[in-house]
């Protein structure tokens, strides 16, 4: 089969959406499928790491200022044109766009990983239009993936979408490369930490999660707190930080590749992840791939990918979020278990499974 994947994720350089597109079109190449990925001037680092035979582009380190839109348009012409040369038997449209990537008759597929832009709309900059034009992506497609049973079902409530349109399809992870980060696990103080991972706006609740720790003696006295990717600290974020009574570097941001994050994730006391909604959560997998205790908010998909692997709590309760990390962190026996638990939880998702149950709905539709 010929499976083609258009430019629009590929103009960031990194992002959960482009580790998903590029680890299965590796998979599909090893299952000896046609894969080609058309994005003419692309920034992602991801695709380094595929067989440069299937990528159509050529990556350059960044966008000059304010030209953006000028490469997507571009991309989004010439992505199209060497698709339709192509001839594929499918595409799948990388992210959401208001002009279609197929040619006149050939099957399209999306996927969409959560409904934040309808659920969230008042917290998003005014002229946001993603929900807009996923809208009309989702009904120019073929067929729709979604990464959780949480997310299909949003996405029919909201669009009324009949199930048969929909199918999902859960996400694998990564198990990153143990190394030595020394350096920068020493720039930390001596007490243990906290990890928290992504970004850190609105609904992702960073700022319920530090008000959790402060609301408690023990937790501001003995631990503190690494935020891992997303941008640094704003002004507003470190003067929060202060007011709440944390010590001066005790809430520390880090940035860096995965096996830097992998070596977090090794060393951390737990995994806080008190987001108010997911599309899937990568995070916990990870770190129950790193013998990481996850401690994680009970909405949306996370009880449908964490399952009994972690200890849930409100995240809209500050006082629930203080008494799931304290029952956690300070009992090595409930340690233990989580860790169990979590790497009996992992053998129900691989990138490997992702790319079977993809390219059986691709054979299907095609």
């Amino acid at each position: 089969m010929r499976i083609a994947f258009d430019h629009q994720i590929f103009m960031h350089s990194y992002g959960g959406v482009a580790r998903y597109f590029a680890r299965l079109a590796q998979g599909l190449s090893d299952c000896e499928q046609q894969v080609g990925i058309f994005a003419p001037a692309y920034q992602n680092r991801y695709l380094s790491t595929l067989p440069q035979e299937i990528i159509n582009g050529w990556q350059i380190n960044w966008y000059p200022p304010k030209t953006t839109r000028l490469f997507s348009a571009y991309n989004q012409f010439r992505s199209r044109s060497q698709i339709v040369r192509w001839k594929p038997d499918l595409v799948h449209e990388t992210y959401y766009s208001r002009v279609g990537s197929a040619p006149h008759k050939c099957a399209t597929i999306i996927t969409v990983y959560d409904m934040i832009h309808e659920l969230f709309l008042n917290e998003l900059p005014l002229r946001d239009s993603t929900a807009a034009i996923k809208r009309i992506a989702i009904d120019r497609a073929d067929h729709v993936l979604c990464i959780s049973e949480n997310t299909k079902s949003d996405l029919m409530r909201l669009y009324g979408i009949s199930s048969d349109r929909v199918s999902v399809v859960h996400l694998g992870f990564d198990q990153f490369v143990q190394c030595e980060h020394s350096q920068e696990l020493s720039a930390l103080t001596n007490k243990p930490y906290l990890l928290y991972v992504g970004q850190r706006g609105s609904y992702k609740n960073f700022i319920g999660f530090l008000k959790a720790v402060a609301s408690s003696n023990r937790l501001l006295l003995d631990f503190d707190i690494v935020a891992f990717g997303g941008s640094k600290f704003s002004a507003h974020e470190l003067d929060l930080i202060a007011s709440l009574g944390f010590a001066k570097n005790q809430v520390q941001h880090k940035s860096g590749n995965d096996d830097l994050l992998g070596s977090f994730y090794d060393s951390a006391r737990a995994l806080v992840y008190p987001s108010l909604y997911e599309g899937f959560g990568i995070p916990p997998l990870e770190a129950m791939a790193h013998h990481c205790p996850v401690i994680s908010s009970n909405t949306s998909s996370m009880p449908e990918v964490i399952g009994k692997a972690g200890e849930y709590f409100d995240p809209s309760d500050t006082d629930d979020i203080r008494r799931a990390i304290e029952a956690v962190v300070y009992s090595d026996s409930r340690i233990d278990d989580l860790k169990q638990l979590g790497l009996e939880r992992l053998s129900a998702f691989s990138w490997d499974k992702c790319t079977q149950e993809t390219l059986a709905i691709y054979r299907a539709l095609a």
